[in-house]
């Protein structure tokens, strides 16, 4: 298990103001709009759910209760149905970015976030990152509701910011790939080389996303197509807005 906790900041030279707005963000839209993941009305009104972003029309399906085996037995668990969505279903692309599923969910993504997206706004300026951002969160929904797009896991919501934020790691692997990252490695802190923190950590989603650990493209509540698909869109992408931004210059600055 390799975890990133922070990394070398040496050559940024702006304040990473988007970045710090979006965290801000996701973080007031957690704790006031989804009421600290209680608020199941507007977090299945407003997560994306594959088969309605394919068909275009709003789904609403009865809460249900399912009988579940835990360690301490069988036990009756309450499933919210889809809730209405007040606008067009295809806003859910865009406010799905933004929701959270649980404490844990929206503090690992928002490290995340703060350890790799200021490096990237220092390279592309606070415009260029946010349509970066924003778009390969984009990308890695519509790669999710591909993956999802029939059978049971089509009514399946989805959210989390992960999408996006993996579309800034691949940005970053690219940009920053000899930057030391600080990880926690087998309960020992230690410094490793971006291209090894992010490359086991996109390897870890390749291969669960694939079955391989036992798990499929959505098990356990995590959407490993989307992972995949933002850190893809990220690779495509940060060299075209990266244009004429000097990230040559700070990609060697990096690697010293």
């Amino acid at each position: 298990m390799i975890f990133p906790i922070g990394d070398d900041n040496t050559g940024r030279t702006v304040t990473p103001v988007v970045n710090y707005i979006l965290i801000a963000i996701n973080v007031l839209v957690f704790v006031f709009a989804q009421g600290l993941g209680g608020n199941d009305d507007f977090t299945y009104a407003f997560s994306t759910v594959p088969a309605e972003i394919v068909s275009g029309q709003d789904k609403v399906t009865p809460d249900r209760v399912e009988r579940v085996l835990t360690p301490v037995g069988e036990q009756q668990m309450h499933i919210p149905g889809l809730k209405p969505t007040p606008f067009t279903v295809y806003i859910t692309l865009l406010t799905s970015m933004f929701m959270h599923g649980s404490i844990a969910h929206i503090f690992g993504n928002m490290l995340f976030l703060w350890i790799f997206g200021d490096n990237l706004e220092n390279v592309l300026g606070s415009v260029r990152y946010l349509g970066f951002y924003l778009i390969c969160g984009l990308i890695a929904s519509l790669a999710h509701v591909f993956m999802n797009m029939s059978g049971s896991d089509a009514l399946v919501p989805s959210l989390g910011a992960s999408g996006a934020i993996s579309g800034v790691l691949g940005g970053y692997l690219l940009l920053f790939p000899g930057n030391r990252v600080k990880v926690i490695l087998i309960r020992a802190i230690t410094e490793v080389p971006a291209y090894v923190a992010l490359g086991l950590w996109i390897l870890l989603q390749v291969v669960s996303a694939s079955g391989f650990l036992g798990e499929g493209a959505q098990q356990g509540g995590v959407a490993y197509a989307a992972h995949i698909g933002g850190f893809i869109a990220g690779l495509a992408l940060i060299k075209i807005f990266a244009i004429g931004r000097g990230a040559g210059g700070a990609r060697s600055a990096a690697r010293a």
